[in-house]
């Protein structure tokens, strides 16, 4: 009998039926990391976690927890941005098997889209079936004020790049995956029952994903207010395309850390970010732990 490593491998070995590789050299790297990873841990992860700027700290409240280095595991890119510390923690939260990202990869940090992804597509080989993403976010919704808690419905892509451009794996999903309900509507309905049992304000909002570093300008904000955008930010949006190619049911809560670029005179300091983010650690903690108990 197969290990659930070996069967995941299976998955992205090469293509007998035309003689290549099923997805280029990309699938041999994301095998490496998983035969790595499958060494590490003893159950499979049913959650993938992915932690925003400031929010590492949670992963430290998983049990029976195995902390790996992204360093240490083959082809997986390294965050280097303020505030992500750099390691897959797999254990247990609300009694869910998760795999947590304490740090997670930007495009502008200077990553091609396949190594952005690369993560995701980890996660979804070990066999993951839901992605919890979180992320820090300017408030372009001028009801939106910092701190407040926001779980989001859709998105706009405005970073100039789509993931899944390139050759397509019919075995990770199909060349035109519908995007409708990226966000899943049941889960955003039991984020919703989970903050209210809590006593957490959340609101919904759609997100739109600038490709950064530099914040944005007073008129792109203006821009992207007038598209239906109520935040802004540099990631996840990359993430969560892939997640829905996989079949890889998505909750994203995003976390308004600061006012965005000409809501205020003052001008953005990423440190801002940071501070704000740790200010509402424990409000995301307490929703994640309610929603994973609903899933559970």
């Amino acid at each position: 009998m197969m290990t659930f490593i070996q069967e995941r491998e299976m998955a992205v070995m090469p293509d007998e039926t035309n003689g290549s590789p099923a997805g280029d050299c990309g699938d041999m790297k994301i095998t490496e990391a998983l035969s790595f990873v499958g060494e590490k841990i003893t159950a499979r992860p049913r959650v993938g976690i992915i932690l925003g700027s400031g929010l590492g700290g949670i992963a430290d409240a998983v049990e029976n927890r195995a902390a790996i280095p992204y360093a240490d595991i083959p082809h997986w890119p390294k965050a280097t941005a303020q505030g992500h510390a750099g390691r897959l923690v797999f254990g247990e939260l609300e009694g869910v098997n998760v795999a947590v990202m304490q740090g997670r990869i930007h495009h502008y940090e200077g990553y091609s889209t396949e190594e952005l992804t690369f993560p995701m597509r980890v996660l979804g080989e070990l066999g993951i079936s839901t992605l919890y993403a979180t992320n820090a976010s300017g408030g372009v919704n001028l009801g939106y004020k910092p701190g407040d808690l926001v779980a989001v419905y859709d998105h706009i892509n405005f970073m100039g790049i789509n993931p899944l451009t390139g050759r397509n794996n019919e075995k990770w999903g199909p060349r035109f995956p519908d995007m409708s309900y990226a966000y899943d509507r049941e889960y955003l309905e039991m984020l919703e029952s989970a903050a209210t049992e809590e006593k957490i304000p959340l609101r919904r909002g759609v997100y739109i994903a600038f490709s950064g570093p530099s914040f944005e300008t007073p008129a792109e904000i203006r821009m992207a207010r007038a598209m239906g955008a109520d935040l802004v930010g540099m990631s996840t949006v990359p993430e969560v395309i892939v997640a829905n190619h996989m079949s890889v049911r998505v909750a994203v809560v995003s976390c308004v850390a600061n006012f965005a670029a000409g809501v205020k005179p003052e001008k953005l300091r990423h440190q801002e970010v940071l501070d704000a983010m740790s200010r509402a650690a424990r409000s995301m903690e307490r929703l994640m732990r309610a929603f994973l108990r609903k899933i559970s």
